[in-house]
């Protein structure tokens, strides 16, 4: 019976819903719990670590209580800030059995996520895990999830704003889609996804409004919280949703008129909104009322279907794509009826669209379902939504790494494997290097978004570390009827930038979990601070194993602690970075037991003042002084070089992972932030690049690429010399010790402000006006190339692995 309706429920909990109710559960109350428990929808494992998260601060207007969080862009009155609205969701196991559709939804439901807030969303961004391309399968898998993040995401004319792409064969068999959206909205006209006060006395309506439900989707939650077995995949098709964008931007573009309409008549304090997400009908409706208190009566029967006699169970829980859910005051009903079905038609524009009255809000705190005049489910709505937690164990048990004996005499490499040594050069390794399919250029992935449709892109993905957006500049963009007559939107404000960005490096969480959640925010903080923008807020995505094995729970406890002390500690300008949305992924693993590396995803918001002052990581003009921000340490482990030298000499998988990873110095961070952000504030620099993945070789090679196919001419000459250093020439140029490279404008200013911040700025060469890539080490060449060559190799080598 578990498996016939896809009830994701263990034994232990079906008796504790069996106590719940004082009686047996009836088939729909047990799919609905089996939904609503699941992982997915109630993070009934992991709730009691996500505590240990900042998730507060000056600038949070709304936290990660709701479907999105909201940090405050600008700095007016309280009341009158404009927020950045955030939803970071996972469609990682939808994604592995059917990719274009699975990619194409997770899309879809961060749009209504943000855009149940009351927000216009203005840009999304994907974090992409995917296989090694090795086989057929992981290269259709990757190339049909890029496909579904266009396919949707460009029809509803929202730009795309880069995001972060591994391939690592830890991910053939359960790819990771994480998907983010944001959008803007003014603090005063949120609108919450629980209902007010008032609603049970006062009898408020619920109203579906959208795609007719049919079965796609249906068990969706539960499926996203069990591990994928590849002799079910054909079964757990049923459990993706089916995409319709185009569908969805006319439910957008109706939905921001009925906000205009509600903010005009004063309306916005009796409504609440939510996205039909996992779970369905049950989900949005018990997630409105559990917060205040309230149940609800809705009649299954008068839910808009385009399947005939669909059961009971169906109705209430598939997770139909392209549906919104409102509360509203009864006085409301009639207007927001007819401005869907009549004023922009969603029935003529869907076959079986519409909106729907389907129950009313109660105070009695008891949520009812009825069938054919028959109760379906009658439980308390705090108990279906809160009703299953634990406290499992976890055991911790990191794999201890051991550094690989490689030696390094000028050019020359050998890496020592058991009785055999492997022989090559730091030129030959870096040519290697932009070739690989991680750090060559992702053009490939990105080329197929619509980048700046909006308007209001300023910086693109691929441009440098982070996105810049100006969302207050041209309102036009994404409003139907102008602005409010309302807003003031001061000259300053319309100047403010906002720049995003992601990160989280599986390599590292092949190490240590701990770690590879600092390094996950590190990253994205020091992303944002590249292109000017103060660092104000967090999101995360939390991928991790099987939360019934202590190991694999353990992880997931490192991980969140390792982000919570990163966030805790890094106070830039004496602000820390809070965690304001996010999203739990677990049973990313195997019946083998075995799991996919831990792996958090971060994604960081900063704001700049005047965006126009941003800078991209193209070198701007030859003859200009090059500087290191950040001393280079011996820390390889996980490090891209590492990743390269294996796959160079065929070595077993994990050979040459490494143990000396980046150990961040967390007050060094927030000063390297300082200095970088107050920098380029002051026009102090050029371009800015942060050391990241392939370390300063790397970095250095990525400021001369072309933008835009403008540039890219402007060549380099490095000499490592002007470090003081005892390291070998290897680790000096891949090591990925969090730093910076800056082209100065103004070399006095620029040392003057790092000493300040009592900072190491290490000039290490000049940009050259010949298309040359040179690096000396004394007398001794350590890499000398044509830049041409290098950017053809580089452009092409994810073209290749992809077979496109």
């Amino acid at each position: 019976m578990l498996l016939k309706y896809q009830i994701g429920l263990t034994v232990p909990e079906a008796r504790t819903i069996e106590k719940l109710l004082q009686r047996p559960p009836t088939l729909v109350e047990a799919v609905i719990w089996g939904i609503q428990g699941s992982e997915h929808s109630s993070y009934k494992s992991s709730k009691r670590f996500l505590k240990m998260l900042l998730t507060e601060g000056k600038h949070v207007i709304l936290g990660p209580k709701e479907d999105s969080g909201i940090v405050a862009m600008t700095d007016g009155p309280m009341g009158k800030r404009w927020g950045i609205v955030v939803s970071h969701e996972s469609h990682n196991h939808p994604s592995q059995i059917v990719p274009f559709e699975g990619a194409a939804t997770g899309i879809g439901g961060t749009v209504r996520d943000v855009a149940c807030m009351g927000a216009r969303v203005i840009g999304c961004m994907d974090l992409l895990r995917l296989g090694d391309l090795t086989s057929p399968e992981t290269r259709t898998i990757a190339k049909e999830v890029i496909r579904g993040i266009g396919g949707y995401g460009n029809p509803l004319g929202i730009p795309n704003l880069g995001g972060d792409t591994y391939f690592d064969s830890a991910y053939n068999s359960n790819c990771l889609v994480n998907a983010i959206a944001i959008g803007i909205v003014r603090e005063d006209q949120i609108i919450h996804s629980y209902v007010p006060e008032e609603a049970g006395r006062a009898g408020y309506d619920i109203m579906l409004v959208g795609k007719p439900t049919d079965r796609s989707g249906f068990g969706g939650a539960a499926f996203a919280s069990l591990s994928i077995e590849a002799e079910k995949e054909e079964q757990n098709t049923g459990a993706v949703q089916e995409p319709n964008p185009f569908l969805e931007r006319h439910l957008l573009a109706s939905t921001y008129a009925l906000f205009d309409w509600l903010a005009a008549n004063g309306h916005l304090g009796k409504v609440s909104f939510k996205d039909l997400g996992a779970g369905g009908v049950v989900c949005a409706t018990v997630e409105q009322v559990a917060p205040m208190g309230c149940g609800a009566e809705i009649t299954l029967d008068a839910v808009h279907v385009s399947i005939p006699d669909l059961p009971p169970e169906v109705i209430a829980c598939s997770e139909t794509q392209e549906r919104m859910c409102w509360t509203c005051h009864p006085s409301l009903t009639a207007h927001i009826l007819r401005h869907y079905n009549e004023i922009w038609d969603l029935p003529g524009v869907a076959e079986g669209a519409r909106a729907s009255v389907i129950g009313t809000v109660t105070s009695d705190g008891i949520y009812r379902l009825h069938h054919h005049g028959q109760i379906v489910c009658e439980a308390r709505a705090v108990d279906i939504t809160q009703g299953l937690s634990y406290e499992r164990p976890t055991v911790l048990r990191e794999v201890k790494r051991e550094e690989p004996e490689i030696r390094c005499e000028g050019e020359h490499i050998s890496c020592q494997l058991s009785a055999v040594s492997f022989q090559t050069t730091i030129q030959e390794v870096f040519r290697a290097m932009l070739t690989h399919r991680n750090h060559a250029s992702k053009s490939p992935v990105f080329v197929h978004y619509d980048k700046d449709v909006i308007g209001n892109t300023l910086i693109e993905a691929g441009e440098t570390d982070a996105s810049v957006i100006t969302p207050l500049q041209d309102m036009e963009g994404y409003l139907l009827g102008g602005p409010d007559p309302k807003w003031h939107i001061s000259e300053e404000d319309s100047k403010r930038g906002v720049a995003i960005a992601g990160d989280g490096n599986p390599r590292y969480g092949r190490i240590s979990a701990y770690w590879q959640g600092v390094l996950a925010v590190s990253e994205s903080l020091c992303n944002v601070a590249a292109v000017g923008a103060t660092p104000r807020a967090l999101t995360d995505c939390l991928n991790y194993g099987n939360p019934e094995i202590p190991e694999h729970l353990a992880a997931l406890e490192e991980g969140v602690r390792g982000i919570a002390d990163a966030a805790r500690c890094i106070a830039i300008g004496g602000e820390l970075t809070p965690v304001i949305s996010g999203n739990v992924s677990l049973y990313n693993s195997l019946p083998d037991t075995s799991a996919i590396p831990p792996s958090a995803l971060v994604c960081c918001i900063g704001i700049l003042r005047d965006a126009r002052k941003a800078v991209t990581m193209q070198f701007k003009a030859p003859n200009t002084p090059l500087f290191l921000l950040g001393e280079r340490r011996d820390e390889c482990g996980g490090s891209a070089y590492y990743e390269v030298l294996e796959e160079l000499c065929s070595a077993p998988r994990d050979t040459l992972l490494g143990s000396k990873l980046p150990q961040p110095h967390f007050d060094e961070i927030r000063r390297m932030i300082e200095f970088i952000t107050e920098a380029i504030d002051q026009g102090l620099t050029a371009s800015c690049h942060d050391i990241s993945d392939g370390g300063l070789l790397l970095t250095l090679f990525e400021m001369t690429v072309p933008q835009r196919k403008i540039g890219g001419d402007i060549g380099v000459e490095i000499n490592l010399d002007a470090l003081e250093h005892d390291l070998r020439p290897d680790t000096l140029l891949f090591s990925q010790t969090p730093g910076f490279v800056l082209e100065a404008r103004d070399e006095s200013r620029l040392i003057a402000l790092a000493r300040t911040k009592e900072l190491g700025l290490f000039r290490i060469g000049q940009t050259v006006r010949e298309p040359l890539f040179t690096v000396h080490h004394g007398k001794q060449v350590l890499v000398s190339e044509d830049l041409k060559d290098l950017h053809t190799l580089w452009e092409n080598g994810l073209k290749y692995a992809l077979g496109a």
